[in-house]
């Protein structure tokens, strides 16, 4: 699994952060191998059609999301019915995801742990559990762990590591309870990608 996905970041030519701190190290494959996966890989890429501009960047939005076609497809069909630019809302929706919601409150080191997270029934929305890393989170959501689950090993260093850490601003933690909280929809993202380039992808 780990292999797989360095191959996929090398293969987009881009940093998609799938593991969390070690993107930001020295051990992250990026930094190792910025090239292509095989033997070919050092080859410098040739320039990309406008077409393969887009087709990449849809790429790198499914897979730094863990979407299928079908997921981004709804999505952007739910976004282009919003009155605002279809790039934003965009981002928006895909921000509100639950496990992205996990992942950005530091309660997970990565999208890919938030969804197991939330899949094997850790965490509660409202206090309700939610088994369903699509589900989209709304402002005023409190986002928790499962009090059953907080003894796990996977939480242990959970308590100290969250106190080093500063969730965007639409998102705010209580550090002490553990428990998140969304503020407003997502606003001032960073991506590592040109959402223009997967809105033009899916409006033609």
């Amino acid at each position: 699994m780990k292999k797989s996905l360095e191959k996929k970041e090398r293969s987009l030519g881009t940093k998609l952060f799938l593991k969390g701190e070690r993107c930001n190290s020295p051990k992250c494959v990026m930094v190792r191998r910025p090239y292509r996966p095989g033997i070919h890989g050092k080859k410098r890429r040739g320039t990309l059609s406008e077409y393969g501009q887009q087709l990449l960047e849809k790429q790198k939005i499914m897979f730094s999301y863990g979407l299928r076609e079908t997921q981004m497809r709804k999505v952007f069909k739910e976004a282009s019915a919003k009155k605002e630019s279809g790039t934003n809302a965009l981002i928006v929706f895909l921000e509100r995801r639950l496990d992205n919601a996990v992942f950005r409150l530091g309660f997970a080191p990565s999208r890919i742990t938030a969804r197991q997270y939330i899949s094997h029934g850790h965490i509660a929305v409202n206090g309700k559990k939610v088994t369903i890393p699509s589900y989209r989170v709304k402002v005023g959501d409190a986002i928790t762990i499962k009090p059953s689950s907080l003894n796990l090993l996977i939480f242990k260093d959970l308590s100290s590591s969250i106190k080093k850490y500063e969730p965007p601003t639409w998102l705010m933690i209580d550090k002490e309870k553990l428990e998140g909280r969304v503020k407003s929809l997502p606003q001032d993202i960073e991506t590592p990608f040109d959402v223009n380039l997967v809105v033009d992808f899916y409006g033609k």
